[in-house]
């Protein structure tokens, strides 16, 4: 099949489509991608979603309204695209992740997108992990095992977004994966706040300032940081961490988000040393976070693109395959993935006529 997948991950700096040719378990061939910006007020409403979410109803109007435009806005990713696909993956926004209260939150309206681009959607990949006790997340695990086929392991592929995650493909093929701490939203959120600008372009600012050793010391503290994989984290639950470095310079500040974002990956609870640690996600373009997982690391580390993988578009990717693992009923994560007690399929397909099979017709903001 040819599958368009998009992702809008809790970076919110636009959403991702990219074209895969797939069954669900070969790779046979992977296509354009682009990453279509979201304009500042729409970025602004759904970040105002995130700050509120636990107390937010589905039939809340603002969300309503807000989960019109975000998905008009993936409709126009794929117009942009300008590719012929059989299916979409729509992996929606997350606006809450707590797999503790079995609930996770990623809104947006198939039913809608598959109107607007007259294609059918694949989307909802995480609830029934949830449901059954898993963690939700991650779900990529499966995807980069697929691209790793025939590569030399022990290997590790760390994907840095808003949350950081990491796949651990063993030396037997088997696969331990979890988010491993914050990825670029901590220090995203930092740039805005003291500079108006929402990232550090280009690692500048975190590159002018010194890691301050005993704030890095309280964070990795953090009881997270102790528990066993499978294990996930909502994009807000280290959002206490900006007050703990309110009293340092700001480039001492960013030098240290970006210390720990590193350190927190390199803290993951991996079987052993892989043989490379491969970076993805927007983060790998932060020099700062590359030279402090290359100094935390002990193996090599490298961005994706020494592989010919597109470290932009991996995400996007995965969900094109995983839309075709849910045609095919096949799992979309298993026990060494998110924890959940068995391999297990999920995910719903809505046609372009409207028409919805594995659940039923999907609610505008789906839980």
């Amino acid at each position: 099949m040819r599958i368009i997948g998009l992702m809008s991950g809790t970076s919110l700096d636009g959403v991702d489509a990219a074209l895969v040719e797939t069954d669900g378990e070969t790779v046979f061939a992977t296509g354009r991608a682009l990453t279509h910006p979201f304009p500042p007020v729409l970025r602004a409403r759904l970040r105002t979603l995130l700050d509120r979410a636990e107390t937010t109803p589905p039939d809340d109007p603002a969300l309503l309204e807000t989960t019109e435009k975000l998905t008009l806005h993936h409709a126009e990713a794929v117009r942009a695209l300008g590719e012929p696909a059989d299916l979409l993956g729509f992996h929606g926004q997350t606006i809450l992740h707590r797999p503790d209260q079995r609930r996770t939150w990623q809104i947006g309206d198939a039913a809608l997108l598959a109107s607007a681009t007259s294609i059918p959607v694949a989307y909802d990949f995480r609830s029934a992990d949830v449901a059954a006790g898993g963690q939700g997340a991650p779900l990529v695990p499966l995807y980069h095992a697929a691209l790793a086929a025939g590569l030399e392991t022990p290997l590790a592929v760390l994907n840095i977004g808003g949350v950081a995650n990491v796949t651990y493909i063993g030396a037997d093929g088997a696969l331990l994966a979890c988010d491993t701490g914050p990825g670029n939203a901590l220090l995203d959120d930092f740039c805005a706040l003291h500079l108006g600008e929402p990232m550090d372009r280009d690692g500048k600012l975190a590159a002018a300032g010194t890691p301050d050793e005993a704030v890095l010391t309280e964070l990795l503290s953090h009881p997270f940081f102790a528990r066993s994989a499978p294990k996930s984290l909502d994009r807000q639950d280290f959002a206490h961490v900006l007050r703990l470095v309110a009293g340092l310079s700001v480039p001492d500040g960013a030098a240290t988000l970006a210390a720990f974002t590193a350190r927190a990956a390199m803290a993951a609870p991996w079987p052993a040393v892989p043989r490379r640690l491969l970076v993805t996600g927007g983060g790998r373009r932060n020099p700062a976070i590359m030279a402090a997982l290359r100094a935390a690391a002990l193996c090599p580390v490298d961005a994706v693109e020494v592989l010919g993988w597109d470290g932009d578009a991996l995400e996007a990717q995965c969900f094109a395959y995983l839309a075709a693992r849910v045609t095919r009923g096949l799992p979309l994560s298993v026990p060494g993935t998110t924890g959940v007690p068995h391999p297990l399929s999920g995910g719903r397909v809505t046609s372009s006529d409207g028409g919805s099979g594995g659940g039923g017709t999907p609610h505008p903001a789906f839980l």
